[in-house]
């Protein structure tokens, strides 16, 4: 089958495979800016099947608001034993109480009981959508640390998987702040590391990850291109701030974040034919953006989500389940989905964006259904795929490949920058696909907004 025989190319060019993510049981979500309506969780029960939940603690066997009472009210010792029970952990992680309940909970309580938290619980703590997002990159640090210093027992791939994460952290030289904002030490493990600031951001850019990609295989390559995405970003805002006139503050490196988000397992050989994956993984993205609507609140950011391979096939899941919005999606080297037309998914018109590289075996192959790029589907096509690699691609290659669209100097990235920032009006020769057309549409005028370094040989 093409996806299988695709997936047996790209092997050679990735590393580790397979995070193990638990199976998922039913729960509540929260609903806020960028939500339409509540999410049906699939996830995992944190009490044994069969157990007598009078026998366990009672913040083992607690759910929803009496989880963040028992928290806010429990002791040193016992925060202690419950940062380290699979069942507290499970309720956190898994099936955690709503993002704008816990941010509710987490404002009312007094200093003193939060920093007793992070200190004692940090594990819990730094998994919550809802708490504030320094204080989840303090307590996933301390979480960290204390991992990679307690080496006891520890498997190689728990090695790896701190390593990366630790290694993902260091910030580039000139690069923007990094956050761990996600940090599930269980299994093979889930991790998400910001690029920016993404309690004041104007434009919040989440990137989804698509098969191979796992924490203690690709986080620290996975942070570096969210790197790599912020920083075209953040040039181009300010190139667009000085062409419309924005106000300067909005050209700040504060101005943008990008979330390096490998909340979700993603598949392997073992399992590149299922779609429970991508459900499950919907369903976290959700709660992602449910977290960022309850912190920031009224002073809500431009959402925008890039997604790559697999990793579309879960966004436009998210997207068309009418528990999601999105300002803005791109998608690139997309196997399909089963959602029709930009219509049915949540995001501002216009603004669905396909990227299919120039010898991507899996772009437009619409093996899990519809290619979004397809004619009639109603999404704008960029102009990266010329039969002749390298011909007319002006100062910027065109990506060759599943593996390269956002690598440094790639058309591909400087048109995500732009799309990112709110000015996909922008982007180089791109075509509108209409609903029921015939997949032609117009080129657009060649509009880059170009640094000077851009007008030299990039590697």
């Amino acid at each position: 089958m093409l996806l299988i025989a695709a997936a047996l190319l790209l092997t050679a060019s990735m590393h580790s495979m397979g995070v193990v993510e638990a199976p998922a049981v039913p729960g509540p979500e929260p609903q806020g800016a960028h939500t339409a309506a509540r999410v049906v969780l699939r996830e995992v029960p944190s009490a044994p099947v069969g157990a007598d939940t009078a026998d366990l603690d009672p913040l083992a066997a607690a759910r929803g608001a009496a989880f963040l009472d028992a928290l806010g009210t429990s002791g040193p010792d016992e925060l202690v034993r419950a940062d380290s029970d699979e069942r507290v952990l499970a309720t956190a992680q898994d099936r955690p109480p709503t993002a704008v309940s816990v941010a509710r909970w987490w404002e009312a309580l007094g200093v003193a009981a939060q920093e007793r938290l992070v200190t004692f619980a940090p594990a819990v703590v730094g998994n919550l959508d809802g708490v504030p997002y320094d204080v989840r990159d303090r307590a996933n640090r301390s979480t960290l640390d204390d991992e990679l210093t307690d080496g006891a027992g520890r498997t190689a791939a728990r090695t790896a998987l701190l390593e990366q994460v630790r290694d993902a952290l260091r910030q580039e030289p000139g690069g923007g702040p990094r956050h761990l904002v996600v940090l599930d030490t269980r299994g093979s493990g889930r991790a998400a590391i910001a690029v920016g600031d993404l309690s004041s951001a104007r434009d919040v850019t989440v990137v989804v990850p698509g098969m191979f990609f796992t924490v203690n295989g690709q986080m620290h390559d996975f942070t570096d291109t969210a790197s790599d995405l912020y920083d075209e970003q953040t040039a181009v805002s300010a190139l667009a701030a000085t062409r419309t006139g924005r106000v300067a503050a909005d050209a700040s490196t504060e101005g943008t974040a990008v979330l390096a988000w490998m909340g979700y397992r993603t598949p392997d050989m073992s399992n590149i034919l299922s779609l429970g994956l991508a459900r499950t993984g919907a369903d976290r993205l959700e709660r992602v953006v449910d977290g960022l609507d309850a912190v920031r609140g009224a002073d809500r950011p431009r959402l925008n989500v890039v997604a790559h391979s697999y990793g579309s096939t879960t966004a436009l899941m998210a997207l068309s389940s009418g528990h999601m919005q999105a300002d803005s999606l791109t998608v690139l080297g997309s196997p399909g989905s089963d959602v029709q037309s930009a219509a049915d998914l949540a995001v501002r018109a216009g603004q669905v964006y396909v990227g299919d590289a120039h010898s991507d075996p899996i772009a437009g192959s619409g093996y899990f259904g519809t290619d979004p790029g397809s004619p009639g589907f109603g999404s704008t096509l960029l102009d990266l795929s010329a039969d002749t690699v390298g011909t007319d691609a002006g100062v910027f290659r065109r990506p060759v490949g599943h593996n390269d669209y956002l690598k440094p100097g790639t058309a591909s990235l400087h048109d995500v920058a732009l799309i990112g920032i709110g000015r996909g009006d922008l982007v180089r020769h791109q075509a509108r696909r209409g609903q029921g057309g015939d997949g032609g549409g117009q080129s657009l005028p060649d509009m880059y907004l170009l640094r000077p370094q851009d007008l030299h040989p990039r590697d």
